[in-house]
């Protein structure tokens, strides 16, 4: 179990109980079987709905439709425990709940009642189908259409990188409705069991094992028109940003938790090793190391509080903040987790310590939810209007 004494202590009673009863969730239920679901390929479908009756299947869903109804701050210290014991399984939880929330804040009262309840028990599983083939970081550019027949749409293209494809019930897709840009896209709620729903084999990655990816393929699905996310056509673009605004954090937060166990388990074994007549721990160089890499975890503990309270105000910078906390932590504590495999030496290039696993996981979180790249775009746009 992480060591959240310190965390804690800043925290009011309820959200100090909350960390306290995920980290302890995740020590017992996700940390012990990390190596065996990575070796594996297994998703631990099981173990997520245990974590959802937890509450962490619809972590800042309202509450008439079975939300837990928390805050992103509490979801983003939530995300780091479960993380500090696989991150893999924490960032796929963190890809259902943007789900979930996407249906939440956007759906219709009857696509609220009819989804969220069973996303939040996660007897839905759900999956986020953005990006395609040709359209990566250009979310705009998408080139899957859905095309109205009667009281049906018609939906035709192929999305790319997608998590849980395959295993999960509900597919949240983003297609063409009107013109090219932004404001010519629609979301649509798509079963499983659509016809015309297919999915590519599974992916080979470096990480994330424990969840699958694969293309989502759409050879003229039908969904009722009911399944049009909101009820309106158009606004898809901007429920996809709106959503990863929250998933930037969240993905954030993984990667935190990650490097968080990676450092943990560096301290511990540097004050078991001994050369040149000392423990390791003891070399001045080695401390030094040490003591940079607790700045950047802090560090980026504090800044995606920061950006996690900004969005729960409603701040006017929220987009640049939880862009900057997407971006320095993410690449802040992937070097954590590099340096962490560097002071094991040869152990840490050993897939039973467990440090490899976690620098594999977190690599993809530079990538995923809007590359680091566009995270800079996102910044230096914001600065250069004075914003």
């Amino acid at each position: 179990m992480a060591d959240i004494s310190g965390d804690l202590a800043g925290l009011d009673e309820d959200s100090a109980a909350l960390v306290s009863a995920v980290a302890d969730f995740a020590a017992k239920k996700l940390a012990p079987h990390a190596l065996a679901w990575d070796e594996a390929k297994h998703f631990p479908v099981d173990e997520l709905r245990q974590a959802a009756a937890l509450g962490m299947g619809a972590i800042y869903c309202r509450e008439d439709v079975g939300g837990s109804g928390l805050r992103r701050l509490d979801g983003v210290r939530v995300f780091e425990q479960l993380a500090y014991a696989d991150p893999a399984v924490g960032s796929f939880l963190s890809i259902h709940n943007m789900c979930a929330w996407m249906v939440d804040a956007y759906g219709t009262d009857a696509q609220r009642a009819q989804w969220v309840p069973s996303l939040a028990s996660m007897e839905t599983v759900a999956s986020y189908c953005l990006t395609e083939p040709g359209a990566g970081s250009d979310a705009a550019a998408l080139a899957t259409r859905a095309e109205r027949d009667g009281d049906e749409f018609v939906l035709t293209g192929v999305k790319q990188f997608i998590s849980g494809a395959g295993t999960s019930d509900l597919y949240i897709v983003m297609a063409r409705t009107g013109d090219a840009g932004p404001k010519g896209i629609s979301a649509f709620l798509v079963p499983k069991d659509a016809p015309g729903l297919s999915f590519g084999g599974q992916e080979k990655k470096m990480g994330w094992h424990a969840q699958p990816t694969a293309q989502v393929i759409l050879d003229g699905v039908r969904v009722p028109a009911s399944s049009l996310l909101g009820g309106i056509e158009g606004i898809g673009f901007t429920i996809a940003m709106h959503g990863l605004n929250g998933g930037r954090l969240n993905i954030a937060a993984n990667s935190l938790g990650g490097a968080q166990a990676a450092f943990d388990r560096t301290v511990e074994y540097l004050r078991s090793r001994s050369a040149f007549g000392s423990t390791l721990i003891d070399e001045p160089t080695i401390r030094f190391t040490l003591a940079d890499m607790a700045t950047g975890l802090q560090t980026s503990r504090l800044l995606l509080w920061h950006a996690a309270t900004a969005l729960d105000t409603d701040a006017a910078d929220k987009v640049e903040q939880c862009a900057m906390a997407k971006r320095f932590v993410t690449d802040t504590c992937f070097t954590v987790a590099d340096q962490a495999l560097q002071l094991h030496g040869g152990y840490g290039y050993l897939t039973e310590y467990g440090i490899e696993k976690i620098v594999r996981d977190l690599r993809v979180h530079r990538i995923l939810e809007g590359t680091n790249e566009i995270m800079r775009v996102v910044l230096g746009r914001s600065i250069a209007k004075g914003h």
